[in-house]
């Protein structure tokens, strides 16, 4: 079962967005450079204009502009590169979108100047060269305009170039004796030209609305795994975003708690500073020991430590959230030690192993994003972590737990049934405590008259 998460607020895609278009800051200085050279050296060839002055005027001005604007879009660039590595926030910093509409209308305008001033000028002599130099521009600058990856800019140059184009055959066919054609220009030229750059305007359109859908969803999929990687570790990043990090899943998890038993007395009893240290010391022996049996730590909640085993099938969960359990009991056995030797208090801790089915994935209400699970199963390993460190254990289990590791590792393991619970989520459970044959360099206690055997097992 797949459940959808809250999308955060639509700001943060035009964040990533605007990070993905400022990136091409350069390009788009290279591209304005090429394309002033092609419009001047096409420029050089004659192509009947009467109007050569103003045509050498409009690519010098279009010139000067486009080198202007291309070196404010690359510092557009160098702004959004620093805003990706921790500058100032990308929404209060100033909006580079005048640039890209000054360039849009820009380009919309040398490319109809140049289509109408042939159309009504027209060409003395090679006609066909006139027209494909009269032409190109506007399928230059309508890729150039698309790269940008703006859809609402490729669509308004569109736009504008297709409507005076189509503006003036729209005059020539209302009054076809005015002669407002030049010589050796023909409607059956204009009216394929004018439709063939519709078709690639409604090409290039559907290509950068795809690619800037296909952009922004890789680009906040990288991001989402990053944060994804600052909650687990890197080695079951993958598995748990494979149908996607935005997707809370349904899925069998083998679930840990740990908690510091007297740490009210404790904290009471020794100096600030002495319970921070004794407080981090075990957080870090946990996570660190969790992190290696490929578990997950959720949280930590005061003194308790949350944890998960979500990656792979429930018996490699079962086994392993086990070995995590007896690998903490061992280094903790040796973190005492250290402890006793400088003469600081040992420190004693409850762990509780249950499974069950549980939501897993990013929580994300669109403040806060948080990875976590939930469920009935989460609230009754509460009760029984509670419930063994009542009764001053190290390692308690529930039945469906044991059930998971099979006969053989069970034969392992020495089990003792814990009393009855008036809880009503531990009710129907029966509860172990744990412990292992060889010696323990910290003996568990257990009550006499809990009795023997493992109920059922």
């Amino acid at each position: 079962m797949r459940l959808p998460t809250r999308r955060r607020p639509v700001q943060g895609d035009q964040t990533v967005m605007r990070l993905a278009q400022s990136a091409s800051g350069r390009r788009s200085l290279v591209l304005h450079l090429v394309i002033v050279l092609v419009l001047l050296a096409t420029a050089q060839g004659f192509d009947g204009s009467t109007h050569t002055v103003n045509h050498w005027i409009v690519l010098v001005i279009y010139a000067v502009c486009s080198i202007c604007l291309g070196i404010a879009d690359w510092r557009e660039a160098y702004r959004g590169q620093r805003l990706e590595y921790g500058g100032t926030d990308p929404e209060t910093s100033a909006d580079p979108e005048w640039l890209a509409w000054t360039a849009t209308l820009l380009n919309a305008g040398v490319a109809l100047f140049l289509v109408v001033e042939h159309m009504l000028v027209g060409a003395v002599e090679t006609g066909e060269t006139a027209t494909a130099v009269s032409r190109l521009p506007a399928f230059l600058l309508l890729l150039q305009t698309g790269l940008s990856m703006r859809v609402l800019h490729t669509a308004v140059f569109a736009c504008l170039v297709s409507l005076a184009w189509g503006g003036t055959i729209l005059l020539v066919l209302v009054d076809p004796d005015s002669a407002l054609l030049g010589p050796h220009v023909t409607l059956a030229e204009e009216v394929p030209g004018l439709l063939t750059f519709m078709a690639a305007s409604l090409v290039v359109i559907d290509g950068v609305r795809r690619l800037r859908s296909a952009v922004t969803t890789a680009l906040r999929m990288e991001r989402e795994r990053t944060a994804l990687a600052r909650f687990v570790p890197t080695r079951v990043v993958g598995d748990l975003e494979s149908p996607g990090v935005e997707t809370v899943r349904s899925r069998h998890a083998c679930l840990f708690a740990l908690d510091l038993r007297g740490f009210s007395a404790f904290t009471r009893a020794h100096a600030q500073e002495e319970v921070v240290r004794a407080l981090l010391d075990v957080r870090a022996l946990t996570h660190e020991t969790v992190t290696e049996h490929g578990g997950i730590v959720d949280k930590y909640v005061g003194d308790g430590i949350l944890a998960q085993f979500v990656t792979g099938r429930p018996q490699a969960q079962a086994h392993a959230a086990l070995a995590c359990g007896r690998a903490i009991l061992m280094r903790l056995a040796t973190l005492n030690e250290e402890r006793a030797r400088e003469g600081r208090p040992i420190l004693r801790i409850t762990m509780a192993l249950h499974c069950g089915e549980v939501l897993v994935g990013v929580f994300d209400d669109g403040h806060r994003a948080e990875f976590t699970v939930l469920g009935q199963a989460m609230n009754t390993l509460a009760r029984i972590e509670s419930q063994a460190k009542a009764q001053n254990l190290r390692l308690a289990v529930s039945n469906t737990f044991l059930q998971l590791l099979g006969p053989a590792v069970r034969s392992e393991l020495t089990l003792t049934p814990m009393p009855p619970s008036d809880c009503e989520d531990t009710r129907d459970l029966t509860l172990f405590a744990v412990s292992w044959p060889e010696a323990q360099r910290q003996p568990q206690r257990v009550p006499a008259a809990w009795g023997s055997g493992i109920g059922g097992l």
